[in-house]
């Protein structure tokens, strides 16, 4: 147990510390190759998810699928709270254009949406894979086209100005936070060692904590779903209070959706549909319908009212705590 225990915590230090190289060593590199703020975006997001992804892959793979599953959906959850919730009590108010969270919001909410059916067992993770795949390759595209390109596209002229207006306000947003340098050669070799590590500590983490959770007869919905989804996704809620802190949290609800789409597709779908996913359950149940229900809330409020509130990100936050609780309670 000792060993289990050292496992778990040096495993999450080496993990969360090397995410955050890997981060900023992709921004750099993404910078030199000069893709588009929304696109580098993506790839920040999907650097700080390396953790939660590999760990529910380790967890997959050794057919705990309970922690598997939970670890994903879990620290969607948590992402709201710290990001969004916590950012918004840390920075007061989040301002955010109408558009974005449109643009964002729906993209959000169809692969929420997914995940409940795959959780209940409604439809089967591959195809749950092939309709999120579909709409993020699209979205990708998207993002990855010049002003110029996406006019052209065969849309009425409406949709076009519209689609234009909402990319722009979503890249003038990301551009308010990330501001990365010119990257180097060097910058992509630490960033493929830096991954190796991260990927290697995660599963070291996620064995350490399994093995403390059966020691102790913790339910596996309770490590995945509130453990190592509150650890894995420090680094999220590190950067989203940072930002938050400087006046600049109007990036939080794309780094928040990103990071929740792409844990989903990687960290949940791809690996479901080679491995499988857990036989139907009322804790994957209420994890996967509190990700939808709490994305839903966020999405309208902050299209209400241009925007997130302090007392809007407290009811995050204790929307989060009944989730914590229900889980345990059910586990």
């Amino acid at each position: 147990m000792a060993l289990a225990g050292v496992s778990f915590l040096s495993g999450a230090l080496i993990s969360l510390a090397t995410s955050w190289l890997l981060v900023t060593r992709l921004e750099r590199v993404g910078e030199r190759l000069g893709i588009s703020e929304a696109l580098l975006g993506m790839v920040a997001a999907l650097a700080a998810d390396a953790p939660e992804i590999t760990s529910s892959i380790s967890a997959l793979s050794q057919h705990q699928f309970g922690i598997g599953v939970g670890v994903v959906v879990g620290s969607n959850v948590f992402n709201l709270a710290a990001l969004l919730g916590l950012g918004a009590v840390v920075a007061g108010s989040i301002h955010l254009h109408r558009r974005v969270v449109v643009f964002a919001g729906v993209i959000a909410l169809w692969f929420a949406g997914a995940t409940v059916a795959t959780s209940t067992g409604a439809i089967s993770p591959f195809v749950g894979l092939f309709f999120v795949g579909v709409v993020l390759a699209v979205y990708l595209t998207l993002m990855g086209l010049r002003d110029h390109q996406r006019r052209r596209l065969p849309l009425p002229p409406r949709w076009i100005s519209w689609l234009c207006g909402a990319i722009d306000d979503k890249e003038s947003e990301l551009n308010e936070s990330i501001r990365p340098a010119r990257g180097r050669p060097l910058d992509a070799a630490v960033a493929i060692v830096a991954l190796v590590v991260v990927v290697v500590a995660s599963v070291v983490m996620e064995h350490g904590a399994a093995t403390l959770g059966h020691h102790f007869h913790v339910a596996d919905a309770i490590i995945g779903g509130v453990v190592l989804a509150a650890v894995t996704s420090l680094p999220n809620a590190v950067a989203g209070v940072y930002l938050a802190a400087r006046g600049r949290a109007s990036a939080a609800l794309s780094t928040a959706l990103n990071s929740n789409n792409l844990n989903v597709f990687a960290g949940l779908l791809i690996p479901g549909a080679i491995l499988g996913l857990a036989a139907p359950s009322r804790v994957g149940t209420v994890t996967a319908v509190s990700y939808l229900l709490l994305t839903a809330l966020v999405v309208v409020v902050a299209y209400a009212k241009r925007g997130l509130g302090r007392s809007v990100g407290w009811l995050i936050i204790g929307l989060y705590a009944l989730f914590v609780v229900l889980v345990v309670a059910l586990a």
